[in-house]
């Protein structure tokens, strides 16, 4: 039996459509308040009878913070994949986000080692890596260092993956990917989906700063892989970075227009630009008790390059990426289609 978190997720739908189509038995934890329809809804880009797919999951109602009850849902599982975690970057949620984060990977990782758990993925992010010093390239050897720009999702996710490291050592059989941002349909409203539906809605700004993309289909390959009996046994108690390529905003944005048929962001947002946007949203969020759609760190990061390296996976497995120029066109035509009948 396969144990599952993070379902409702983009990575974790992604993950249970891979595994129930492939006929593996699995069990996924959810919220008793969770909505399951966006899971469901992304069966449905991918077959036309997505309810027979979804109805071989076994949904379980449970919470990664109660430890005791993890162990009981935890029995005759071989697998566990873990996709949950809160992502934030508003201050206010920080502290909250970074327990959740860590507190819920730490029951998981004790609760697998006392019922014997065989095979770990931790779902990580490269948000638990180091950033890019001197024009360096980030590489799974590149070493987090905490600072005052450092997202509070950035601590969150090394603490958590410091947890499956201190679970490998205690015995526990684990692999760690490391995402950059994540292609792929999704809730369209949240998350790397958002930006699609935002170039849709018309995006007159850019920024020049640089970060790293991969498919949402090719980390999910790349954990069904590296968790296949072929491949764990030379690749546990190791991380993968996985990153297809490194682009500009500017380009993924002009990409992204036109796919959608839509105009390129032709204004460019400066620094100041985006220090006045992050302060006049966190403003407007006051008063409109909704989460700003820029926050300090990501103004920040907007004009930041950080380049990555995810080669060690196609080095170690038979793993190639999906080039972002297509992931691109895949994802604008699902959501194109998704608008007409809307």
């Amino acid at each position: 039996m396969i144990f599952v978190t993070g379902g409702t997720g983009l990575i974790g739908a992604h993950l249970l459509y891979e595994l129930i189509s492939s006929g593996k038995k699995v069990k996924a934890l959810k919220r008793k308040t969770s909505n399951l329809q966006q899971t469901l809804k992304i069966f449905s880009f991918y077959t036309e009878n997505p309810e027979k797919l979804f109805t071989q999951i076994e949904w379980v109602d449970g919470d990664i913070l109660d430890y005791f009850e993890l162990e009981n849902l935890l029995a005759g599982t071989t697998e566990i994949y873990h996709c949950a975690a809160i992502v934030s970057f508003a201050k206010n949620e920080r502290k909250q986000m970074i327990h959740n984060n860590v507190e819920g990977t730490a029951n998981l990782v004790n609760a697998a080692l006392e019922t014997g758990v065989k095979k770990f993925c931790h779902v990580s992010s490269v948000s638990a890596l180091g950033t890019n010093q001197n024009g360096f390239v980030i590489d799974e050897q590149t070493n987090w260092v905490p600072g005052k720009k450092v997202t509070g999702y950035s601590h969150s996710k090394f603490f958590s993956e410091a947890e499956i490291w201190r679970g490998i050592e205690e015995g526990l059989d684990a692999v760690i990917i490391n995402p950059s941002i994540v292609l792929g349909p999704g809730n369209w409203d949240a998350g790397s989906s958002r930006l699609f539906k935002t170039v849709w809605n018309g995006m007159k700004f850019y920024t020049k700063g640089i970060t790293g993309y991969v498919d949402v289909k090719d980390v999910v390959r790349a954990i069904v892989l590296l968790m296949d009996d072929k491949n764990f046994e030379s690749c546990k108690n190791q991380r993968f970075l996985l990153n297809a390529e490194n682009l500009s905003y500017q380009e993924l944005f002009n990409q992204i227009a036109e796919n959608l048929n839509k105009p390129k962001p032709k204004l460019y947002a400066s620094p100041v630009v985006t220090e006045f946007a992050w302060r006049g949203a966190k403003l407007f969020g006051l008063f409109s008790k909704n989460q700003p759609p820029i926050s300090r760190e990501t103004g920040h990061a907007a004009h930041t390059a950080n380049l990555f390296d995810g080669s060690k996976i196609t080095q170690s497995i038979d793993f190639e990426y999906i080039p972002v120029s297509e992931s691109i066109k895949q994802t604008a035509n699902l959501l194109k289609k998704d608008m007409q009948n809307t």
